[in-house]
């Protein structure tokens, strides 16, 4: 494959676009991704956040002649505290992949892509979506972006996407991730907003975890519960007997999905006892009575017969839970991925509240975010919300975000964007047929998917746009662009625990890739709508605009001086307005005035009751399927980690199953056995691993396998849309 020369591409570019390209591709460090830092002497440093998951933990980047060559963890952040799991080790390696897409492709033929310049790509890129739109309307064209670019790129996409070329539809990856707790947060409190800070994990006396497997999913914060010197009481709810449930001093293993009837149950408990945080539920709450109406029928024998769980075990529960003094709830994707993940979110949010186990040192119910930069999506990409935490229906926040940006308020969309799974299904029904997908990979990582894969082929133009030419969504793409990737390009990062950091450009992006920021800006030029972003200049022009755009809203990042500041303060949690006197603190939760965002300042208690599973066990297919993370060195779809030799070597090559020895005798399954995994949407081959840490009829794959979405089944939460990938109905055969 050829790539084009740089002199020659910067040519043809300049001839296109005039001005405004050339100030892009003469900006420090070329093409708009930032200044790489000078030559210096071997032990030259910088620091920046690690670009995996929504820990945030900071890393040193070792440079020798200008270029990032290694990394160590850094001692004094308060994330990770001179922490580091394997992936963020590894950070650096992946970006040297043979893998990497290094030029614009354009399919010819089946399984056949050409290398083309950007001039022929950016053209193509612009014809074919006009086309579209002049054909079938401007909502016939839609993107999917994701929670693992810079937050500025995120905004400069929303923005360009909605005001400037005029689609009323996109979504992010965090969908599949976060969506059951941002809805959760947005009903009960307001606004989308994790009370918490890291530090809590080393507070709390009883720490509550959820569908959740720090140990293997986020290893750092594990190390936190680690540090915790009060002897802490820790509570594992999950079905499965996870790394984390091993190392609990109660494992409640129930039954999948029962969650939200165990914490009903639980709450039932505290209130027939008289041990609730009477004070704060009257005057910081609201719905307490209608709730504790609802919860009366979950009796502990209707817990006990739904969730599998003994008496002597739920009560034990109860009573940890009331005799903590800082007692905290945390979980993931065991709650979120579910049909209804939102009320379980709730629940605890209902316990945290009616026990006063909120806005205080050690406590919260809190969500633990997946990826490195979620939050920033949730926030800032036009998908779920309007710029900043606002919102498409209101039309103060449009006049406010149209005002900020310079731009004309009717530009913005009076009405929210579909979900994912809608613009997925909005393709099939024929009324999608142009798609731009940002970084992220539906085909292996959306439910069932066999089925997405065929309705991607059915589009009349698919757009990809990664740092990989090799992932299982390019290989459906008409068109691929080639993307720069963390450590290549500047931004920032926002973590779980609200906290905005800094990453840097310390490499040289290969071939042709540019940063997504500016094929964002090249975009804009070709497209027409160039004037509208004619500020957008760079990644820090950029973030000055978000803090605009945050004033006066719960996120309000408005105090935020610059880039310098951000890193001098280890990073800084939102909020931070202009008027915050605590602002130089390190660790900031929220809520510790009792104050929540709606209109009259209480949170609301809200409940419903539990649905069943949409397709439990049967006759035909009498296994549970559970899926989840694997090992500390895999990370989604394994698009940058089977890119790394050293993470490839701490995880098994092949896709397994966890089978329980009793189902194992059964079946005449051995150790290692190949076997077949069935459901109505997909077989898959598997080898057999036979474990305790699964009940009996239920098994556990997991997720990061590009075979397992094969299986799953299209349900999703009808509040927050997110897709149920925790539970199917299977059968296991013998090879």
């Amino acid at each position: 494959m050829s790539i084009i020369n740089q002199s020659r591409l910067s040519d043809l570019i300049h001839q296109k676009e005039g001005p405004l390209t050339r100030e892009l591709l003469l900006s420090p460090g070329g093409f708009g991704l930032g200044k790489v830092p000078e030559k210096n002497t071997p032990d030259a440093m910088t620091q920046m956040v690690c670009g995996f998951c929504g820990t945030g933990c900071n890393l040193n980047i070792h440079l020798k002649d200008g270029e990032g060559v290694c990394v160590t963890p850094t001692t004094e952040y308060p994330v990770n505290l001179g922490m580091a799991c394997p992936k963020g080790w590894e950070a650096l390696s992946v970006l040297k992949s043979p893998d990497r897409a290094i030029s614009p492709l354009i399919k010819k033929s089946h399984n056949h892509w050409e290398p083309v310049d950007w001039d022929t790509a950016l053209n193509l890129f612009t014809r074919k979506f006009k086309g579209i739109q002049q054909q079938y309307g401007t909502d016939s064209v839609a993107f999917l972006s994701t929670g693992q670019m810079v937050t500025e790129e995120m905004a400069f996409l929303g923005a360009l996407a909605k005001f400037g070329m005029g689609m009323l539809h996109g979504d992010g990856n965090t969908r599949q991730c976060m969506a059951s707790a941002v809805t959760a947060y947005k009903q009960s409190f307001g606004f989308d907003a994790p009370p918490f800070t890291y530090q809590d994990l080393e507070e709390s006396d009883v720490l509550v975890f959820i569908g959740a497997n720090p140990c293997i999913a986020h290893p750092i914060m594990w190390e936190r519960v680690m540090r915790n010197s009060h002897e802490p009481e820790i509570v594992v709810v999950d079905p499965r007997k996870t790394e984390t449930a091993m190392q609990a001093t109660q494992h409640l293993q129930i039954y999948p999905k029962s969650d939200l009837t165990l914490f009903y149950g639980i709450a039932h408990i505290l209130i027939q006892r008289g041990h609730l945080a009477e004070e704060f539920i009257q005057n910081h709450t609201e719905g307490f009575e209608e709730f504790a109406a609802h919860i009366k029928d979950y009796t502990i024998e209707r817990v006990t017969n739904e969730t599998g769980l003994s008496r002597t075990a739920i009560e034990h529960f109860a009573e940890i839970i009331h005799s903590g003094k800082r007692v905290s709830f945390w979980w993931t994707m065991g709650v979120n991925q579910s049909y209804q993940g939102v009320r379980t979110a709730q629940s605890l949010i209902n316990l945290a509240l009616m026990t006063g186990n909120i806005g205080r040192t050690g406590t919260g119910p809190n969500s633990i975010t997946g990826q490195c930069n979620a939050m920033g999506s949730r926030l800032f990409s036009n998908t779920t919300n309007l710029l900043g935490g606002h919102d498409f229906l209101n039309a103060e926040h449009r006049s406010k975000v149209a005002e900020t940006l310079s731009i004309p308020v009717d530009r913005i969309p009076t009405q929210n964007s579909w979900p994912y799974h809608k613009i997925i299904e909005g393709i099939l029904a024929g009324k999608i047929k142009g798609l731009w997908v940002i970084c992220t990979n539906p085909a292996h990582s959306w439910i069932n998917q066999r089925q997405v894969r065929d309705i991607l082929d059915r589009l009349d133009f698919l757009v990809v746009q990664d740092m990989y030419h090799t992932t299982e969504t390019a290989r459906h793409a008409n068109l691929v662009l080639p993307a720069a990737a963390w450590g290549e390009k500047e931004g920032t990062f926002i973590n779980a625990e609200r906290r905005i950091s800094r990453v840097k450009r310390v490499t040289r992006a290969p071939g042709q890739a540019l940063s997504d920021f500016s094929i964002f800006k090249l975009i804009a030029q070709y497209w027409g709508c160039a004037d509208m972003f004619s500020q957008w200049k760079s990644p820090e022009d950029v973030f000055q605009m978000m803090k605009q755009l945050t004033k006066g809203q719960p996120c309000d990042i408005s105090g935020i001086k610059d880039y310098a500041a951000i890193e001098e303060q280890g990073g800084i949690q939102w909020p931070f307005p202009e008027s915050d006197t605590k602002s130089l603190e390190q660790q900031r939760r929220l809520f510790e005035d009792g104050q929540f965002y709606h209109q009259n300042g209480r949170a609301k208690m809200i409940f419903s009751e539990p649905t069943k599973m949409p397709e439990a066990p049967n006759e035909q297919y009498p296994f549970i399927l559970l899926t989840g993370r694997g090992t500390a060195s895999q990370w989604h779809t394994q698009t940058r980690t089977k890119n790394s030799d050293v993470l490839r070597k701490l995880y098994p090559a092949r896709i397994y199953v966890e089978l329980n020895p009793q189902d194992a005798s059964e079946l005449s399954i051995k150790p290692n056995d190949w076997i077949f995994v069935e459901s109505q949407r997909g077989r898959i081959k598997a080898q057999a691993f036979i474990t305790q840490s699964v009940q009996p009829g239920q098994i556990f794959i997991p997720m990061h396998y590009e075979q397992t979405n094969q299986l799953t089944d299209a349900v999703f939460d009808p509040y927050s849309s997110q897709p149920s990938y925790k539970c199917c109905a299977v059968r296991v055969l013998k090879n």
